[in-house]
């Protein structure tokens, strides 16, 4: 069988390409790792800020946690989980639609709709917001760094 160079060329630029797709496909399960686990943290998150859980506030938020609220609050760590466990108001449901999230390095962007059902003193009170999350990966685990609420457009 005669090989040409032309058959040892196509040979080579399809064996580069293809080891390429192979590694490029690992960081990309990297990635998609990565966001799945983010996902999850945001779900701790969510059930604890419902639930009024202290000890998963502390697991998932860094201690140099900023916390801004859609009126313009902003609040510590410390602050931000002694108002969830201080709050008056029973939390009937809280969820967190539209949710997206992109990793960049060990920085992940996650952005969401807050949409809350909750109770004072027999008053029901609906809270629709937009929100921006900013996660780290501190000692191989994801932690909030920062978060804003904002208003939505009506």
């Amino acid at each position: 069988m005669d090989v040409s160079r032309r058959d040892v060329l196509a040979g080579s630029v399809f064996a580069f390409g293809a080891s390429a797709l192979v590694l490029g496909s690992g960081a990309a399960r990297a990635d998609a790792g990565d966001e799945a686990a983010v996902i999850g943290r945001i779900d701790i998150l969510r059930k604890a800020t419902q639930e009024a859980d202290k000890a998963k506030l502390e697991q998932v938020t860094s201690a140099q946690l900023s916390y801004g609220h859609s009126g313009g609050r902003v609040e510590t760590k410390e602050q931000f989980i002694n108002g969830v466990m201080t709050r008056k108001a029973v939390v009937k449901s809280l969820a967190f639609p539209e949710l997206k999230v992109a990793v960049a390095g060990n920085a992940a962007i996650a952005r969401h709709i807050w949409l809350s059902e909750s109770e004072l003193d027999g008053k029901a009170t609906t809270t629709r917001i937009g929100v921006l999350q900013v996660w780290q990966k501190q000692d191989g685990d994801w932690k909030l760094l920062a978060r804003q609420g904002f208003s939505l457009p009506a």
